[in-house]
């Protein structure tokens, strides 16, 4: 069955569907009776099937009946022309898995009523826009940072002082009175010092750094701590070059998403489980705000774990100052691993999926070294 409906030429046949695999977005040629008749690798990719699974059988098949990517299809039938949706939302029946995707249809020929699907994940773009935002709402807490040092901690000192002098006088049951003045004017303390690291904006060193080394010392301070109950799986690209940024900085982040993982596994998990993975995406490129240059984000760091997974209205802001799934939580950890995550010149963003939260980094690479770094910079 060739891409068209017609019977190629089997000379032609390789090229053409070496230009359809090539393509880098699901594309469907779906015949009269809704049969799939071709798919290309990018859709066996989104639809985690194989083409051969796919086309024995229908759309409906891969997309649920009420989908209105069934609709779009038949409206292209009618209208025998060009349609296309944006912002569709399609769930998967096989992983269950949500995605907000643009949908272009197109009939493949007049006297056929074969239609081929086009759909482009709006993932990209929107990560983009809300990369945006995260930096915008962590310049914002510079300011508030500053003037929370000063117009807080200084009163607090007092306060805790005075609940000191109060305690050496008081019966047993006052001073746990006294304690507590204590005790919560110190977390408030610490909430204003995490704050101020927002305002820090001192140059950092940065230069190569290899992300293993860092993953292996977050991992070993994990298991001898936090996450001594939990598994954790290394998935990692044992080629990939060495990350342009700051080591310290890029610990202090995969620490606390680690951290968060464990923590959304709970400690009464007996299968919990955190995947630590490393991987070379080609194709990726962040225009620097400001300029006109654009920077490759080649370098993945990714943080899964199978715990409970995050609601689905709060994924738009968390990473925005105080938002939080923790019942004791700050949420300020999110927003400065979006800070420092910005500060490289990368991006961060959350991919869940239910019963499982994913948190993958792309961060720009040191210096080009070998062919494959070489034409990510292109």
């Amino acid at each position: 069955m060739s891409f068209t409906g017609e019977e190629p030429d089997p000379a032609s046949l390789p090229a053409a569907e070496a230009v359809l695999n090539a393509l880098p977005l699901p594309v469907l040629t779906i015949g009269p009776d809704e049969r799939i008749l071709r798919v290309n690798h990018a859709a066996e990719l989104f639809f985690d099937l194989s083409s051969k699974v796919m086309q024995r059988g229908r759309l409906r098949d891969i997309i649920p009946f009420a989908s209105p990517i069934i609709a779009l299809v038949a409206e292209v039938r009618r209208r025998r022309s060009s349609v296309a949706e944006y912002r569709v939302e399609l769930i998967q029946p096989r992983s269950g898995a949500e995605r907000s995707v643009d949908v272009f249809a197109t009939p493949l020929r007049d006297e056929d009523d074969s239609v081929v699907l086009m759909l482009q994940e709006r993932t990209i773009a929107d990560k983009m826009n809300r990369q945006l935002t995260h930096r915008g709402a962590a310049r914002s807490m510079i300011a508030l940072g500053a003037m929370l040092a000063h117009e807080i901690k200084n009163p607090l000192a007092g306060i805790r002082g005075a609940a000191q002098l109060l305690e050496q006088e008081r019966d047993d049951e006052d001073r746990l009175l006294t304690r507590l003045i204590c005790d919560e004017s110190d977390r408030i303390v610490r909430i204003v010092e995490r704050m101020e690291l927002f305002g820090e904006e001192r140059p950092v060193e940065r230069g190569p750094v290899n992300v293993h080394g860092v993953l292996d010392q977050v991992k070993r301070s994990a298991q001898s701590g936090f996450a001594r109950h939990i598994r954790f799986i290394e998935n990692y690209d044992p080629s990939l070059p060495p990350v342009l940024g700051n080591r310290d900085q890029l610990i202090q982040v995969i620490l606390n998403l680690v951290k968060n993982a464990a923590e959304a596994i709970g400690t009464d998990t007996v299968e919990g489980e955190i995947t630590l993975s490393t991987a070379f995406r080609t194709g990726l490129r962040l225009q620097v705000p400001g300029s006109r240059e654009r920077v490759s984000l080649p370098i993945e760091v990714a943080v899964r774990d199978n715990g409970p997974g995050i609601p689905a209205d709060m994924l738009s802001d968390l990473f925005d100052p105080f938002v939080t799934t923790k019942a004791q939580g700050s949420g300020l950890g999110l927003a400065l691993v979006a800070k420092i995550v910005g500060d490289h010149g990368g991006i961060v963003e959350c991919d869940p999926v239910p019963r499982r939260t994913a948190f993958r980094i792309l961060l720009p690479m040191s210096s080009a070294r070998d062919g494959r770094e070489s034409a990510a910079e292109r």
